[in-house]
């Protein structure tokens, strides 16, 4: 790589990468449950589910998305039960977002619906091509937190 521009090994494997991961993606989209819930409410269970209880402003920098927003999102999802809002131990004027115990049994179906289909597919896959993805995981997840 020279003055930051990749060679082109580099930048083919950059574009097949992200065809490959986004395509992925999509797929592992359709395996969702078709319980309405929308990829943005499911996107905020998850960040809940990962990372505790927070303030709707410290969520919506979570998921990057404009605080009003956010109020519309969790709103809908307290509606559904999923998540509950509370006063800020600190800041009473701060509005901290929980999720229920429903919510959580949402994910871990959701999560085991499209592990399970996934798991399948990698049955399906030669032994080393599986020793390949198994090696390659942590890198993935390196470069989706960088």
């Amino acid at each position: 790589m020279l003055n930051n521009v990749p060679d082109v090994k580099t930048a083919d494997l950059a574009a097949s990468l992200r065809i490959g991961v986004a395509r992925l993606s999509r797929r592992l989209r359709v395996e969702r449950a078709g319980d309405d819930l929308t990829f943005n409410q499911l996107s905020v269970l998850g960040t809940l589910s990962r990372y505790g209880a927070m303030p709707v402003g410290e969520l919506a920098v979570h998921e990057n998305v404009k605080p009003p927003s956010m109020t519309r999102t969790v709103a809908s999802l307290e509606e559904l039960g999923l998540v509950t809002r509370r006063a800020g131990e600190s800041d009473g004027r701060q509005v901290v977002v929980g999720l229920t115990e429903r919510a959580r049994d949402v994910i871990e179906a959701d999560r085991r619906r499209r592990d399970a289909w996934l798991a399948r597919r990698l049955a399906d896959l030669d032994p080393s091509d599986v020793a390949t993805l198994r090696r390659a995981a942590p890198i993935l997840e390196s470069l989706a937190s960088s």
